[in-house]
């Protein structure tokens, strides 16, 4: 269930069709909007009011378009190719790409099985002749399909419906796949083969089945065609420029190859004069033009499917299909929630709080983050990894516009010098109110914090006093827990104290002596700064029994207040009768 959507309602573009049930499903909690025939230019002037865009395979979703898209969340291909989509781009401004990988399934495979039966039986030439009057049974003679060998290239969902199917028909089936689950290829009665190379010389149809990437762009060229039997017949389903269109027109009219079904080009539409075009016009070609995905049935699938991981991702929710984002299981991610909250409080007031404290120790940009507890059970953390990141630039990085989140949280962190290193930990906290419980530990640099251990190794008097000269800074700690949902800070630097991180916090370092609290309380007073709740955190066990060091008779003072603290009453605050050193935090 989407969660509520308070404020406007966000705005989504649809420029391309989708479903009546799909926008429906859109229209309950957003304001949609039906824009079809916009040219590029008329979509990049408007695209900057919108929070999502759906499309299909006409839309081009270029660098410059996602540049323009300011308020962008998510861009929704209602089908399985992105290669319409800049996702390289989109995941660098943090927008998220979804697809719906499963929705054509079958009507992809029963395309494919289509072509395989009109080119065996030459069904596109027989249709033309005899609608010019002319009846050539003699030179239309074709194959059959029963005892044929299909060679598969991918055996992922699409080339496993249709080896299902072709098993029906009686074919041995063969496939090439790397990444192949070989008890479900076993299940489909499919040989997996250990090459392509061996894979082609077998085949009498050969369909491909692969995305179009690096690897697979220009797979099928003239070099694989001369390996095939010249009875072999090529199917493609999939994606254009896997096959060199040009290598296969030339054995085509060798007679290298007997003939094809091709659904899918280099351009779509076709350019006059285009390799595309001449193989298209080949006697001995069945083409469609890309309708792999087009059935009714598939087009309700794939439009309800990214309609609904659109309202997922603009109620805050994950997706489902997302092309640049990890998979996690609705399950977990359920258990995540409430961390990922508590994970982003802690690293935005531990921005807030250490970059605005004078004279104290500077913001640092190498941590820890340490999980106890029943997150260490969870496949993945990314999210929480990502809430972190968010945290900790959002209030250094707000005026730029970024869209911090799952997708672009880690090339951020990396592009603006941030180290972070999760680590999993097997304390026992069933004694606790709680279940997990997280601790985000900044370092001063690694060459600091491995130096101090090796000194504190040695026995050495010199290397004591080695090690009380340099004096190496504390490692600066925030601890949190969950409770109830409600995410809870239990420590903050030396001091151990419970509070909710919600709303404007006044955070005060002072002596724990008799009147700090009635001096604090009696200047905000006279500013008109409404106390709303205070805690006191005194020192952490980890300092309360220090001797010598100043600084065991301190506490913390946390205040929420309903409104900003002016920098005069800041100034204030500091002094022999106030505090030692005050911030301001807004969570």
């Amino acid at each position: 269930m989407p969660i509520p959507i308070h404020g406007p309602k966000p705005k989504i573009l649809i420029p391309e069709k989708v479903s009546p049930d799909g926008l429906a499903l859109l229209r309950e909690n957003f304001e949609v909007d039906e824009k079809k025939g916009l040219s590029p230019e008329e979509l990049k002037n408007i695209i900057g009011d919108y929070e999502a865009l759906i499309v299909r395979s006409e839309t081009k979703v270029t660098a410059e378009l996602l540049q323009a898209a300011k308020k962008l969340k998510v861009v929704a291909r209602a089908g399985v190719g992105v290669d319409n989509v800049d996702v390289k781009t989109a995941t660098s401004l943090g927008v998220i790409v979804v697809n719906s990988p499963s929705g054509n399934i079958n009507a992809a495979a029963e395309h494919t099985i289509a072509l395989l039966m009109a080119v065996a039986r030459n069904v596109g030439d027989a249709c033309a002749s005899i609608k010019n009057g002319k009846w050539e049974r003699g030179r239309l003679v074709g194959v059959e399909a029963k005892g044929k060998t299909l060679a598969i290239v991918g055996l992922g969902k699409v080339g496993l419906t249709v080896a299902r199917i072709a098993n029906g028909l009686g074919m041995r089936l063969i496939a090439y796949d790397p990444y192949a689950n070989h008890s479900l290829a076993a299940a489909a009665s499919v040989t997996l083969k250990d090459s392509l190379a061996e894979l082609l010389k077998d085949a009498d149809f050969l369909t491909l089945h692969t995305p179009l990437i690096a690897s697979t762009k220009g797979m099928i060229s003239k070099a694989e065609l001369e390996t095939m039997k010249p009875t072999a017949r090529i199917l493609n389903v999939a994606r254009g420029g896997m096959i060199d269109e040009d290598a296969l027109v030339e054995a085509l009219n060798e007679g290298k190859i007997a003939g094809a079904g091709i659904d899918v080009f280099t351009s779509e539409p076709p350019e006059a004069e285009s390799s595309a075009s001449r193989l298209i016009a080949h006697p001995k070609v069945v083409a469609t033009p890309h309708l792999g995905a087009s059935t009714k049935e598939a087009q309700e699938n794939v439009s309800i499917d990214v309609c609904e991981q659109v309202v997922s991702i603009l109620s805050g929710e994950l997706p489902r299909s997302a092309v640049n984002a990890p998979i996690i299981l609705p399950e977990e991610y359920r258990t995540l929630q409430p961390f990922v909250t508590l994970v982003e409080k802690m690293g935005s007031l531990y921005t807030q709080h250490y970059s605005s404290r004078v004279n104290a120790k500077h913001f640092r940009t190498t941590f820890d983050i340490i999980y106890e507890g029943a997150l260490t059970n969870l496949n993945t953390t990314k999210p929480l990894f990502a809430a972190l990141v968010k945290g900790l630039l959002t209030p250094i990085t707000s005026s730029d516009g970024l869209n911090i989140n799952i997708v672009n949280a880690e090339l951020l962190a990396k592009e603006r010098g941030i180290l972070i290193n999760e680590q999993r930990s097997r304390e026992n906290v069933e004694d606790k109110p709680y279940s997990s419980f997280i601790t985000l530990r900044a370092r001063a640099s690694r060459s600091q914090s491995h130096a101090r251990s090796d000194l504190s190794r040695s026995n050495s008097p010199s290397a004591a006093r080695t090690l009380k000269q340099e004096q190496p800074e504390e490692d600066q700690v925030i601890q949190g827990f969950v409770s109830g949902n409600k995410p809870f800070i239990s420590r903050l630097d030396r001091f151990k104290g419970e509070f909710i991180p919600r709303g404007t916090l006044l955070i005060c370092r002072n002596f724990d002596s008799c009147g700090k609290i009635g001096f604090v309380g009696s200047l905000l007073g006279k500013a008109g700064v409404n106390i709303k709740f205070m805690s006191v955190a005194p020192l952490h066990d980890d300092h309360e029994t220090a001797e010598g060091d100043g600084q065991s008779d301190e506490a913390l003072m946390i205040l929420g207040v309903d409104k900003q603290v002016g920098e005069d009453v800041m100034k204030g605050l500091i002094g022999p009768e106030g505090v030692l050193e005050a911030s301001v935090v807004t969570l």
